[in-house]
């Protein structure tokens, strides 16, 4: 089954109570900002280090959410159902814009939307944030295995399980990587980037006035990663990519 099950991945949504706060702080890690459409009613910004694509909605909802566009999307609702999927909230029909959502086993919210919400700016090839590159989405998963066969019939594939500094599964797919991590020591999704070289970019993040997250596993080396918390929530983890 092709990751075309979902349709090709858009966004991270995230729930940001002062998007303008939640932007600055993004641009100051060396994110860019994207040309959002007049899609959506509520203030909305979009930013992104070339890979990873970060949607900050001043609307409260199920966040973060893994966001796709599917086009036709009213057309492939029952086959999704067909492959196990509940709905927890769905808006289709001629006058509205078309958007359907539902949970992971681990109550991470999917989101499918008929089209596009942002123009994606240019930046140079291999150009990354001060974060290093974005390797992918962190879920802490209560039953790895369940959620690996769940994602697996969405079209993600396994491509490597590891023990240290805790059980993980890894998934991927056209536009997006998932990490399934068996700890109880995260409580919500993260945003999990790498880089060999990463304690000297943490230096220069600290010369920049962000603050390191006290919320940093006790499993990681404080040396080599660091755990930021962006001001909407988000945690974004840091490490050299060497468990």
């Amino acid at each position: 089954m092709g990751t075309h099950v979902l349709g090709r991945f858009l966004e991270i949504s995230v729930h940001a109570p002062n998007v303008l706060e939640s932007l600055e702080f993004y641009q100051k890690l060396g994110f860019t900002q994207a040309e959002a459409s007049e899609t959506w009613s509520h203030p909305y910004a979009v930013v992104t280090d070339g890979r990873l694509f970060i949607g900050l909605h001043q609307y409260d909802f199920e966040s973060p959410s893994l966001t796709f566009v599917k086009p036709d999307l009213w057309r492939h609702v029952e086959a999704l159902e067909g492959l196990g999927i509940e709905f927890a909230f769905r808006k289709l029909g001629n006058d509205v814009f078309n958007e359907a959502g539902f949970l992971d086993p681990d109550r991470v919210m999917v989101t499918l939307l008929e089209a596009r919400t942002f123009s994606p700016p240019m930046r140079e090839p291999g150009e990354t944030s001060w974060c290093g590159y974005f390797s992918e989405i962190g879920i802490p998963a209560r039953d790895p295995d369940r959620s690996k066969d769940f994602w697996e019939r969405l079209g993600f594939v396994a491509t490597d399980e590891q023990n240290a500094p805790f059980r993980r599964i890894s998934l991927t797919s056209d536009f997006l990587d998932l990490g399934l991590y068996a700890t109880r020591d995260l409580r919500k999704p993260v945003l999990s980037f790498v880089d060999p070289e990463m304690p000297s970019r943490l230096g220069h993040i600290e010369k920049l006035g962000i603050e390191r997250s006290q919320r940093l596993p006790a499993v990681f080396d404080p040396e080599r990663t660091a755990m930021l918390v962006a001001p909407e929530g988000t945690n974004l983890l840091l490490a050299t990519g060497d468990a």
